[in-house]
């Protein structure tokens, strides 16, 4: 199951656009991903300021979470790793972005956007049919006494 879950959550989380990412010495904040193309296995990227908990905590290689709920709300995760600051304007590139631009007033070669490199480590991962599967699946399990069907869950590794 491991890999097909692995495939799931990847082509699921294509579709979702932001979660919440934390470290240790910075708070949980919304956040919107960028999935590096080149190492879809395990790199997620963030833009954010320098001035920021989360830039400040990812100047050294900081242990993050990134929790996601889909819109759909088919896909659910935990997603654990580290993040670290760095300068790739290749990769700034690829994934800058007018909502990326209307935070920052000199666009890319602003001096204080700050690239963040999320290297995943594992993930924590429910892969369900939805809202209107869930419901089903709650009424179904109240009239016959049988535990509801909620998806795929299990934990994958990268």
């Amino acid at each position: 199951m491991s890999d097909d879950l692995k495939k799931e959550f990847w082509d699921r989380l294509d579709d979702t656009r932001a979660g919440m990412l934390m470290t240790k010495t910075a708070r949980a904040i919304p956040m919107t991903h960028y999935i590096d193309e080149d190492d879809r296995a395990a790199v997620l990227w963030f833009i954010t300021a320098k001035g920021t908990d989360l830039a400040q905590s990812a100047e050294g290689r900081a242990a993050a979470e990134y929790l996601i709920a889909s819109k759909d709300e088919s896909l659910w995760a935990r997603i654990d790793g580290h993040v670290s600051a760095v300068t790739n304007p290749t990769e700034l590139d690829k994934i800058w972005n007018a909502i990326a631009g209307a935070w920052f007033e000199d666009g890319k070669q602003d001096p204080d956007v700050q690239l963040i490199r999320f290297d995943l480590t594992e993930a924590e991962v429910w892969a369900t049919d939805g809202g209107f599967k869930f419901l089903y699946e709650i009424g179904k399990a109240q009239m016959t006494g049988q535990k509801p069907d909620m998806g795929k869950h299990g934990t994958i590794r990268f």
